[in-house]
């Protein structure tokens, strides 16, 4: 089994790495093979796996590089975020879009059409949403980000259909707890937020905690992907995209979950400024039913409690066994 990692030293990708290595299989066959793609990374690899190739994913003959020797998963998260899309349009243009493009179409020229798991985003619906959604929901991108990641669906799920690549899309929701350090999204204060009250220090909000958001960690996120590689193709038929599972809370819910785990009087290091643009965006979401990705598996991490500790806990991501996610998607 040869795996390949788009953005793989980014926050999710490094995630997704460790624990595909913890696991040592996918799909019933064991890994022999985790290749990495993205421009730069922290140290060599220190498992004999891992294959490591740093560079841009622009860059179409780096891509048949790696590709050479064929592979049967790609996990495909690369992308400029949604902030830096929009101030740097070129760059998400060439990314999140043209690139995409190409991975695909160099894709669908193996032999046997390989597994492509998708990172897609939430950030196709836009704003000004229904009171309540469903995964029927109209898409409404008002980001160039939004919009590049939904002609990517599009094109994965027509490849799926004239089965030149196995793809599955998954939109995902604000993914937490990132770094405190500059990236490019404009959920970046969802991790920011709890970053800061974990480490003891003060934050200023840019939204209220009146503001309701969708919420997953990066652990959940990961259990997610790997589920969405793992799922028979003749089980999925048409149907390619899916609205992940989300944590549907506002921000005093997950200040109540952060007093809990460390202390009351946190709660006096974060003061509020809204944002009323980025509000609306970001901080005024619906409740969100998805029973039918819930019915192949996939799940949110249950409840602000549990999030709370899969997002700030630093031990290994714990995959969840197929039999334990479709139990928790009864639920």
């Amino acid at each position: 089994m040869r795996v390949l990692i788009t953005g793989a030293n980014g926050f999710v990708g490094r995630e997704l790495v460790r624990c595909l290595l913890a696991r040592g299989s996918l799909r019933g066959q064991a890994i022999d093979s985790l290749l990495l793609l993205d421009r730069e990374f922290e140290g060599p690899a220190s498992d004999p796996r891992v294959r490591q190739q740093a560079g841009s994913i622009t860059d179409a003959a780096l891509l048949r590089r790696v590709l050479a020797d064929g592979v049967d998963v790609v996990f495909h998260l690369v992308s400029v975020p949604g902030g830096a899309a929009e101030t740097q349009y070129e760059l998400g243009y060439q990314v999140n879009l043209l690139a995409s493009l190409e991975l695909l179409n160099q894709l669908r020229d193996k032999a046997r059409p390989p597994v492509l798991v998708y990172a897609s985003s939430v950030a196709v619906y836009g704003g000004d949403l229904p009171a309540r959604m469903t995964e029927q929901a109209e898409l409404n991108p008002q980001l160039s980000y939004g919009t590049h990641k939904a002609m990517v669906e599009s094109l994965v799920a027509d490849l799926a259909r004239r089965g030149e690549v196995d793809g599955r899309a998954l939109r995902l929701p604000g993914i937490v707890a990132r770094p405190r350090e500059p990236n490019g999204l404009r959920s970046a204060f969802m991790s920011d937020l709890l970053r800061a009250v974990a480490a003891g220090e003060r934050y200023s909000c840019p939204v209220g905690p009146e503001a309701t958001c969708w919420w997953m960690s990066a652990r959940c996120c990961v259990n997610n992907l790997i589920r969405a590689a793992e799922v028979d193709g003749l089980e999925l038929g048409t149907q390619r995209v899916w609205q992940l599972p989300v944590l549907h809370l506002s921000v005093a819910q997950v200040m109540d979950a952060l007093a809990v785990a460390y202390g009351d009087e946190r709660r006096a290091l974060v003061s509020y400024a809204a944002d009323e643009h980025l509000q609306a965006l970001f901080g005024s979401l619906p409740p969100l039913k998805t029973p039918r990705a819930r019915a192949l598996g996939f799940s949110h991490d249950g409840n602000a409690a549990t999030l709370i500790r899969n997002a700030l806990n630093p031990a290994a991501p714990r995959p969840l066994s197929l039999s334990g996610a479709l139990a928790h998607a009864r639920r």
